[in-house]
């Protein structure tokens, strides 16, 4: 079965058991890591490698995990979207969203 839309992990670490952990546990379907991070994408995906080899040292499974990653956002690719976001007028959406995901997480009801 394949979900209608694309998965997402936001993170601080490079820490390849926590990365491969998430992609077990959606059965190895696609997903973006949002790494909070100012390094390049380029580097963030070898260290990830890097790091993924160190850990299972046989090619054909670090080669299908790293299949799985679908994306790699770091800080400049978010604030690069969001600034385009906010040119196309999409700001007020934004906030709404943030602030009902943000009442989801905390489990909040307005009492009105």
């Amino acid at each position: 079965m394949q979900p209608l839309g694309r998965f997402f992990q936001v993170t601080e670490t490079l820490d390849v058991k926590k990365y491969f952990l998430d992609i077990d546990k959606i059965e190895r379907y696609p997903i973006s890591f949002v790494i909070k991070s100012e390094a390049s994408i380029a580097d963030l995906k070898a260290q990830l490698k890097r790091g993924a080899e160190k850990q299972y040292g046989v090619k054909a499974v670090v080669d299908k995990y790293m299949a799985c990653i679908e994306e790699v956002i770091n800080i400049e690719v978010l604030q690069e979207r969001f600034r385009k976001a906010v040119k196309d007028g999409h700001l007020k959406g934004i906030i709404a969203e943030i602030v009902l995901q943000s009442k989801v997480e905390f489990n909040y009801e307005d009492e009105e």
